[in-house]
C-alpha cells in the first residue's frame, strides 16, 4: 500500500461517499466501510489500552497487533488485496496459550473489570467481537480473506485472557458474575 494522505479535509465525502484504496467510491453506509470503521475503533481502543501501565511483553504484543490491525484495515479497503496470513492467526493462538499458562481454571463467568489495564482489555475484547460481526456481515455480500475473520475472533480471545493475566499480575481477582451482586 503506497497511498499517503497529506490533505485531510478534501470535501470529497460530503456527498455521503468515501474512497477505497482501489480508488473506487462507495457509500459511507456500505458494509465494507462499516467493517473498516469497527476495525479502526478496535485499533483506537488498543491504543487507549496501551496508555495504561503494562508489562513490556504485553505492550510489545499490542504494538504488533495494532500494526496488523492497520494491515487488516488496508485489506478491507482494497477489495481483492490480501495482507493477513494464517501465520498471524496462529501467532495470536500461541500468545493466548502462553498468556493462559498459570491462570486458574474458569469457575464462573467473568465480568469486565478489575485493574484499569484489565478493564481496558475487556473493552478491546468487546470491540473486537463487534468488528468480527461486521466482517462476517460483509462476508455475506463479498468475498473476504478467511484470516481476517479468524484474526478478529482470536484477538478477542487473547484480550479476554490478557485481562485475566493483568488482573492476576496486579493481585486483583477476576470480577465474577453472581446472581446476587
Amino acid at each position: 500500500m503506497s497511498i499517503r494522505v497529506s490533505i485531510v479535509t478534501t470535501r470529497t465525502g460530503d456527498d455521503g461517499t468515501t474512497g477505497l484504496g482501489d480508488k473506487s467510491r462507495v457509500l459511507k453506509s456500505a458494509p465494507r466501510i462499516h467493517a473498516l470503521g469497527e476495525v479502526d475503533e478496535l485499533n483506537s481502543v488498543i491504543g487507549l489500552w496501551r496508555s495504561q501501565p503494562l508489562p513490556e511483553a504485553i505492550d510489545r504484543l499490542l504494538a504488533r497487533i495494532q500494526n496488523e490491525l492497520f494491515d487488516l484495515g488496508g485489506e478491507l479497503s482494497i477489495p481483492g488485496w490480501t495482507a493477513l496470513r494464517e501465520e498471524q492467526v496462529l501467532a495470536l493462538e500461541e500468545a493466548t496459550r502462553q498468556a493462559n499458562e498459570g491462570l486458574g481454571a474458569l469457575q464462573e463467568f467473568i465480568l469486565p473489570g478489575g485493574c484499569p489495564a484489565a478493564a481496558a482489555a475487556h473493552l478491546a475484547r468487546s470491540v473486537a467481537r463487534r468488528a468480527e460481526r461486521a466482517v462476517v456481515a460483509l462476508a455475506q455480500e463479498e468475498t473476504i480473506n478467511p484470516p481476517v475473520r479468524q484474526y478478529l475472533n482470536r484477538l478477542s480471545d487473547l484480550c479476554f485472557v490478557l485481562a485475566r493475566q493483568l488482573n492476576h499480575q496486579a493481585g486483583e481477582p477476576d470480577v465474577l458474575w453472581s446472581r446476587e451482586p
